[in-house]
């Protein structure tokens, strides 16, 4: 059953009639969701995709190290010489290398970090052994620049 809606026109004082299939045709559509159709486009067969024109190898791509980057692999332990380092190496590899020191590198920082602690420690045990403190540095180091500056202002 169409369904029919009327609408009324106060300058002509006539009934137009649309039916479902002439006004309504559009949000008919829209419910069976054919968008190309409201649109106005014409349906066009889709082409199919064109095949790629060079065929994909499942190759990692490589790369010609450095002398920097010959370094990290070898500091990395991946190889004993520079000589056994092949002309190109993969991208994986050399990142491995590279995350590699630098774990090494942040072990030697906190193996330092903790030996500069422990030899202050034994530094401030020893002065404060000698009765040294910042505090007596500080007034010993003020009383002597009292000292110079009565000199000074007294040759002047």
């Amino acid at each position: 059953m169409p369904a029919v809606v009327l609408y009324y026109s106060t300058f002509q004082g006539s009934y137009f009639r649309f039916c479902e299939r002439d006004a309504f045709s559009s949000l008919r559509l829209t419910r069976n969701s054919d968008l190309k159709r409201i649109n106005g486009f014409c349906n066009k067969p889709q082409e199919s995709p064109k095949p790629p024109t060079h065929i994909y190898s499942h190759r990692v791509p490589l790369h010609k190290p450095t002398d920097w980057e010959k370094k990290i692999l070898i500091w990395s332990g991946r190889f004993k010489k520079e000589d056994e380092i092949p002309e190109t190496v993969s991208f994986e590899m050399l990142d491995a290398a590279k995350n590699k020191v630098r774990v090494k590198i942040s072990y030697v920082m906190i193996a330092l970090t903790v030996a500069g602690c422990i030899f202050m420690v034994i530094e401030g045990k020893k002065g404060a052994k000698r009765h040294e403190s910042l505090t007596s540095l500080n007034l010993e180091k003020k009383a002597r620049l009292r000292e110079e500056a009565a000199v000074k202002a007294k040759t002047e």
